[in-house]
């Protein structure tokens, strides 16, 4: 039988621990080590839900990997590329990517009677993937788009339609500037809301083939290929595979590909996010260390409190180091207790936020109007083991106190 496991249950399950002095103490360190572990979870679960939406949603608006023109790095109005089919097949082809899908932009205005708003008409065709604006459609329906028919029906943010005082099935009149000023009137078909600003006030989606005529390209050029990955922890490993295929390689125009992935056309919000890692530490650190003072507190009480115990524990032959872990098991109990509490509070948070949407935030800032959360088993395994082992490893020191401790002094305590 484990002799210091026997006494630390006893002493933890005995009715004279209910009724002690240190009774507040052991409460409060259970408490203290319930509410750290319970804000640890809530701030992973916070953090990794926001930037699993930021990246959802960039990838949403523009896949994991682009192939687009090497000498247009950052600009709407592209130089084409073209692309034919059998280019499309090979790409599509690697067993990570799960699709592939070309798009053609060119940047506009919008006017009405009384406002104007800048924009970027989006093309796509046929094999364009619209799950990620039928999941945020607000309003009328997401088209049927094409890239050899025109039918002049645009998809807007709802940003847009607000500003310009638009609603589903309105006209507007759109301006394009080349070598002169060339004018389409759209019908408004559709109307979506991802709260992501950037994308939102910037892109009209619509048919391919419009988009082209706009640009006067012939019919295999694009401004580029977006490829959507199975997994997106495999984007720098698919981004190099990619890259060494196009490297060099020239389309039949003798226009030089690049490749780039979503991180490295949105080095400043990926940067952010990163950021958003340093918290965390801050967060954990402070927590444990907050959780681990209020066991260490907890724990000095109780052994002052036990003193007598401890003499008579040590009369009978048992050592510093029984002694010791004897204590070490009741702290144990303790932070087991406060853990279960913990993570009880953590997963109702959880669930009351991702079904109950309880906790907002303001769109324009943060590009979403809700706090979101997101449930990593890993992170909340690792968080529990981790919040244990350091409370256990911060109490190892103070019971040291136990050996300052000798059976004839201990004899006032009685």
């Amino acid at each position: 039988m484990n002799f210091p496991l026997f006494i630390a249950r006893r002493l933890y399950r005995g009715e004279d621990t209910r009724q002690s002095a240190s009774r507040p103490a052991v409460l409060i360190a259970m408490w203290g080590i319930a509410i750290g572990l319970a804000v640890m979870l809530i701030a992973v679960s916070v953090i990794v839900g926001f930037k699993g939406e930021v990246r959802n949603k960039l990838v949403g608006f523009g896949s994991h990997i682009q192939v687009s023109n090497l000498n247009v790095v950052r600009s709407y109005e592209t130089r084409p590329i073209a692309v034919s089919d059998s280019m499309m097949s090979g790409w599509g082809s690697h067993r990570e990517v799960a699709h592939a899908q070309r798009f053609s932009t060119k940047p506009g205005m919008i006017k009405t009677a009384d406002s104007f708003q800048g924009m970027v008409l989006k093309g796509v065709g046929e094999e364009y993937d619209l799950d990620f604006f039928r999941n945020h459609l607000c309003e009328g329906e997401v088209p049927v788009f094409s890239d050899s028919i025109t039918s002049n029906r645009v998809l807007l943010s709802r940003t847009m339609a607000e500003k310009l005082h638009l609603k589903t099935g309105d006209k507007i009149d759109t301006y394009y500037i080349q070598e002169n000023v060339r004018a389409r009137r759209l019908t408004v078909a559709g109307i979506y809301q991802t709260n992501f600003s950037e994308f939102d006030n910037l892109f009209l989606l619509t048919d391919m083939a419009l988009v082209r005529r706009l640009n006067r390209w012939e019919d295999d050029q694009v401004s580029g290929v977006e490829i959507r990955l199975h997994e997106g922890e495999k984007l720098d490993e698919c981004t190099w595979l990619l890259a060494s295929e196009v490297m060099g390689r020239q389309d039949r125009l003798g226009e030089e590909l690049c490749v780039r992935n979503v991180e490295q056309l949105h080095p400043q919000l990926f940067a952010w996010l990163e950021i958003l890692d340093v918290n965390i530490w801050v967060i954990l650190a402070l927590m444990t260390g907050v959780a681990g003072f209020t066991m260490i507190s907890g724990l000095l009480i109780i052994i002052i409190e036990r003193t007598a115990m401890i003499g008579v524990l040590k009369s009978m032959g048992a050592g510093n180091g029984m002694v010791r872990r004897t204590f070490l098991w009741f702290a144990v109990f303790v932070i087991g207790r406060g853990m279960a509490w913990g993570n009880a509070i953590g997963l109702l948070f959880y669930l009351l936020q991702r079904y109950g949407a309880l906790f907002k935030l303001d769109p324009e800032t943060y590009y979403m109007d809700t706090v979101p959360v997101a449930f990593n088993p890993l992170y909340f395994i690792l968080l529990n083991i981790g919040t244990l082992v350091a409370s256990v490893l911060m109490l190892i020191g103070p019971s040291y106190l136990i050996a300052r401790i000798h059976p004839a002094t201990s004899m006032r305590y009685e």
